[in-house]
Order: structure tokens, then sequence, then C-alpha cells
């Protein structure tokens, strides 16, 4: 158990070391692990699914900018602490909340509602960012599965 717990430190803080590329101006102050931008340290993106990666690029090459993650994997802990359902796709890692810098969510919300690579898609009100898992869509349904105000 110790060995592991000294793996984890180790990992978490070598991740910081690494760089990326340069941030852009609208990029500074968020986080930057794995590749991607967090909004804060406390997001957690050791965990997302291939599917999901493949879902996040495509809002990244529409846009042309990287997203920037509210929400990612969560632990069963974590996810009653953001009152999630007991059958989150963020404990799968199978969903992130994000936001682009620069782009209008209802602009996300669009692209997300058009995109076949979104299985659901939550709109938060009064929020910056989106909700998209990776689930598979019920057959014969062209959009996701929407909740929350989309």
């Amino acid at each position: 158990m110790f060995r592991l717990i000294v793996a984890l430190c180790c990992t978490s803080l070598l991740a910081g070391c690494f760089s990326f590329g340069g941030a852009p101006a609208s990029y500074s102050g968020y986080v930057q692990r794995y590749g991607m931008y967090l909004a804060s340290a406390d997001v957690d993106n050791s965990c997302i699914s291939p599917k999901l990666q493949a879902a996040i690029s495509s809002f990244e090459r529409k846009f042309g900018r990287k997203v920037v993650l509210n929400s990612g994997y969560r632990d069963p802990i974590r996810n009653i602490l953001a009152d999630g359902k007991d059958s989150s796709f963020h404990m799968k890692c199978m969903a992130a909340d994000f936001f682009i810098p620069g782009v209008d969510k209802r602009s996300l919300i669009a692209f997300a509602m058009s995109n076949p690579q979104v299985g659901g898609l939550g709109c938060y009100p009064n929020s910056n960012f989106i909700h998209v898992d990776v689930r598979d869509r019920p057959a014969g349904r062209k959009t996701p599965v929407t909740f929350s105000g989309c």
C-alpha cells in the first residue's frame, strides 16, 4: 500500500513537470496536466476513456481551441460531493464537464447536438460549461440524450 501511495505521489509531481506547449493568454491561470487544461488542480483527468478523448478532440478541432475541464473522472466520494448520480458516467471515465475560452456555450451545445460521438449532453443554467458523455445512444436516436436545461 505504501508503494502505491508513493507511486501516485510521484506521478502527480512529475505530471506537473511536463510542458505541452505554450499557453495562449486566455489559458493563463488554468492547470495543465496530461496535455489538457483544467479549471483547477482538483479536476481529475487521469481517467479519460479513448472514446471520450475522441469526443473532446472533435470539439477542439471544430473550434480550433483546447477545452478546459471543470470535471473529469470522479471516484465515488467525489461524485457524492459533486451531487452526482449513482450511475454517473464520470465514475466510468466516460464524461467530462468543460468549456472553451472564447467560445459561446450555445455554440458548444449546437455542435454537441450534431456530433455523433456525444451520447449524453447536459446544459446548466448560470454556468459556462456543458456536460458531455459518450454513452451509447438509444437505438434510432440521432441526437444525444439531453438533460438539465438543454
